[in-house]
């Protein structure tokens, strides 16, 4: 799954590396690096600019809210529960099947955080000693310290309460798609520790290569199959995972120092 990441590359970096024709500014994020559901995030994606003359799709970074919201749904309460989609059921899902034809974006990251149990602490958890285990965060990003790119839907919904003219009348949301973790090996693993991303996590975001982005981003193809096509995970052996300190498990930390890698865990022996 992908429940936190990071994110700090600047605005500018973003445009330039997407080709964005669109951004406006005012929407501009802070850096963040302990990116959790509910925050707003950069996303890249392409339709026609609302109110242009010309609707031709136009390739935009915008701000959007992480966890979707169905455009059906009734309320946005359960936006928190929606902040992964599985490539190997998007097409059917009745949240995100409309979204995977027609909206798709890429969620620009740094990497993802995922925690494992280790296993002294399964050890306390199974003897009754300790209800809920400490875990280890890892921190998983390109080995060459590119952009880690992840598959993403969007979705609009309006809310019926406010007036058409309300600044909050409609919400922009998205979602990250995930795929199975890879377990091939890493191409930068820890000495001790998880040789392949599925030692850590069963799930891991889908990271989208620079060679798919034009056809993921383009809202003219809309043929399903195809569409699946482009949901194959990608080449093995582009990342590395690296032990990072347990305060990024508290929402409330915020700073660069979370990524930086330990010596060693903190949480005793993982594996």
């Amino acid at each position: 799954m992908c429940g936190r990441y990071a994110a700090s590359r600047r605005p500018e970096d973003l445009t330039g590396l997407f080709q964005v024709e669109k951004w406006e500014p005012a929407e501009a994020l802070e850096p963040d690096y302990n990116v959790a559901p509910t925050k707003e995030v950069y996303a890249v994606l392409e339709r026609p600019v609302k109110d242009a003359d010309d609707q031709r799709p136009v390739r935009q970074m915008r701000a959007l809210k992480w966890g979707l919201v169905p455009s059906w749904a009734k309320s946005p309460e359960g936006a928190a529960r929606m902040i992964n989609a599985r490539a190997e059921t998007v097409h059917e899902k009745p949240s995100f099947r409309r979204p995977f034809v027609s909206r798709r974006c890429i969620l620009p990251a740094d990497g993802y955080y995922e925690w494992v149990t280790g296993a002294e602490e399964r050890q306390l958890e199974e003897k009754g000693r300790r209800k809920r285990p400490r875990k280890q965060p890892y921190f998983v990003t390109p080995a060459d310290g590119s952009v880690f790119a992840m598959a993403g839907l969007y979705e609009f919904w309006r809310d019926r309460t406010l007036p058409d003219d309300h600044p909050r009348a409609w919400w922009v949301t998205c979602s990250v798609i995930t795929t199975e973790a890879e377990t091939d090996p890493l191409a930068v693993a820890p000495t001790e520790g998880p040789a392949a991303l599925a030692d850590i996590h069963p799930r891991m975001p889908l990271m989208l290569t620079p060679d798919r982005w034009d056809d993921w981003l383009d809202p003219s193809r809309t043929d399903i199959e195809e569409l699946r096509g482009l949901l194959a995970p990608p080449p093995p052996g582009l990342m590395r995972a690296y032990p990072v300190a347990t305060a990024v498990s508290n929402v409330r930390n915020n700073g660069p120092e979370l990524k930086d890698e330990l010596a060693e865990p903190e949480v005793g022996t993982l594996f």
